[in-house]
């Protein structure tokens, strides 16, 4: 008996050592955006809904919002110096595979943004134009959108408007599948790769986006929830299609997931806060 003892001691610590010293890794991904205070959107739902999407998740801040599910009441923008020493510091260290950029606030913190990315030849950088908040405040500069488009787009692998912002980027006021498909070719002419057109606030085509290389539309088709509790949805879907690229992912694979995982976490989302609630990240998991 003793000697099985020792014998089980003995497998078991090996086990334990082997455990311990094999190494565990994950693909990494980057979100540059605003902090929300309420936790729903920005940088906070980037980096759960990354997680969420099997990846590590880091993160530059470049604004921090006063912000619940009823209202932004206050903005402050980081200089321009540390938001440029933050992704210093991310990319001297970690294996980046993909870039999500999303409440970027002025024209100084873009020029900054794209800048430092430019040197990095990033295969996967997801730009979310982020304008404004769910609650109708704005977040972007309007000198700062010209900016955008001239030297963050043609940085991007994907853009990811909402309705709202593709109007305000292409000129095109937005009613259908059509005037969509417009639109996106204007916002592709800025240089991006993949326009995703997120179509949640077309009234003639709900829960329908739009995807354009530059030849081909792809239309995604979706469940519509009716539920007022919608906040970050924006930003959750553009990050889960951040994590699914770094995974090794084609962009219409990508989108689909990230679709997928959005829907869901919508279906199951949260009626907390007296506003637009958040949706529910971790929704898989049993409570």
């Amino acid at each position: 008996m003793a000697s099985l003892h020792a014998r089980c001691t003995e497998s078991t610590s090996t086990l334990n050592h082997h455990d311990r010293s094999m190494p565990h890794t994950r693909k990494q991904v980057l979100t540059i955006a605003g902090s929300d205070s309420g936790g729903g959107a920005g940088i906070q739902a980037d980096l759960k809904a990354m997680s969420a999407n099997g990846v590590f998740a880091m993160s530059v801040i470049t604004a921090i919002t006063a912000q619940n599910t009823e209202e932004v009441t206050d903005v402050f923008e980081l200089p321009p110096a540390i938001i440029a020493s933050q992704i210093d510091a991310v990319f001297d260290d970690f294996d980046v595979a993909a870039v999500k950029t999303g409440m970027l606030g002025s024209a100084a913190i873009v020029e900054t943004v794209a800048a430092m990315l430019k040197p990095q030849n990033l295969a996967n950088l997801v730009v979310d134009p982020v304008m404004i908040s769910k609650s109708g405040h704005s977040l972007l500069k309007p000198d700062a959108i010209d900016v955008l488009k001239t030297r963050l787009f043609p940085l991007a692998l994907v853009v990811t408007p909402n309705v709202h912002e593709a109007q305000q980027l292409s000129g095109i006021e937005i009613k259908s599948l059509a005037d969509a498909r417009r639109a996106a070719k204007v916002i592709h002419g800025f240089g991006c790769k993949y326009v995703l057109i997120k179509g949640g606030h077309l009234l003639t085509e709900r829960a329908t986006d739009l995807l354009y290389d530059g030849r081909f539309f792809t239309v995604f088709k979706g469940d519509f929830i009716d539920t007022p509790h919608t906040h970050g949805t924006g930003c959750t879907f553009a990050s889960a299609i951040a994590a699914h690229l770094a995974l090794g992912r084609p962009v219409g694979d990508a989108v689909q997931n990230a679709k997928a995982y959005l829907t869901e976490a919508i279906r199951h989302s949260l009626a907390i806060g007296h506003g637009h609630g958040p949706t529910d990240h971790f929704y898989f998991i049993e409570r």
